[in-house]
Parts: structure tokens; sequence; C-alpha cells
């Protein structure tokens, strides 16, 4: 059993089956994917302010899921903040298709879920995608990263 699958019962619904088809695709990458298709913007709400905050960043998919992560070192991050203040935000598609996808993020604290997507999206980024944009990277240099999974409403 995989953790996007984790909270549904046996035979539930995929949790991107309500999207419309190109939009499921775009989100389904996979290691295959070039780096222009991982990146997507995200408009959180400012967790001291209430005013709206968009950046741009890369998406990751692990055991059926999506996740933000915010990378090797796991400084802190605004994005981060701001979604475990007000988990409701904007996932915006803006290459190839083009949608402003209303979602809600959770924190990703159980060892066992953080270890198995953060290795699955070292590995990914190990792939071969495209050729000087995203370099080799090691495990150990993620294992602070912050981690959220997303729900698309």
């Amino acid at each position: 059993m995989t953790f996007a699958n984790k909270r549904g019962e046996r035979g539930a619904p995929e949790p991107l089956a309500h999207l419309p088809y190109e939009i499921r695709r775009a989100i389904e990458i996979t290691p295959a994917a070039g780096t222009r298709e991982r990146i997507v913007d995200i408009t959180t709400t400012g967790r001291r302010t209430g005013r709206p905050r968009r950046i741009e960043i890369f998406f990751y998919r692990a055991n059926g899921a999506t996740y933000l992560c915010s990378g090797a070192g796991g400084g802190a991050t605004g994005w981060y903040a701001n979604l475990r203040a007000n988990p409701a935000f904007t996932f915006h598609l803006k290459n190839g298709v083009r949608a402003d996808l209303p979602a809600h993020a959770t924190t990703v604290t159980d060892p066992t879920e953080r270890a198995t997507v953060i290795a699955a999206i070292v590995d990914d980024l190990n792939q071969p995608h495209d050729p000087g944009t995203i370099g080799p990277t090691r495990l150990e240099d993620w294992a602070a990263s912050r981690l959220m999974r997303i729900d698309f409403d």
C-alpha cells in the first residue's frame, strides 16, 4: 500500500481522478520528465501579512502522490512556513498545460514516509533529465528537507 492511498480504503478512487486528463498528465510526471515539466508556481497566504505570495518551485511525484520539498540542506523557506500556517494554496501549472488548481498541503512527519519519499525524489533527480540543469545529488544532503504532500481539491 502506498502512502498516497493509505488514507483511503481499498479500491478508493485515484487522488487525481477528479481532474481533467490533461491536468492529470501534467501532474503525474515520471523520471523521464524534463526539468521544465517539474516547475510550477504556488501561491500561498503569507503567515504574517495574510497577503498572497507566489513563487516558482519544483514539484515531485513519489508513491502515487505529489510533493513539494525544500531541497538539499533543508534550510528554512517562506513557502513552507506559510503552508504550515495556512495549508490551502494554489498550484499553478504553467508549462504546456496552464491551470490554477486549489490544493491543500500536509506536512510529512512520519519517518517512514519521509525516508521513502525523499529517497524517491533523490533517485528521480539523479536520472538523466535535461543535461546541465540538475546535477547528481546525494540522499544525505536531502535528509533534513522540508516536505509537504499535496492534495488537490
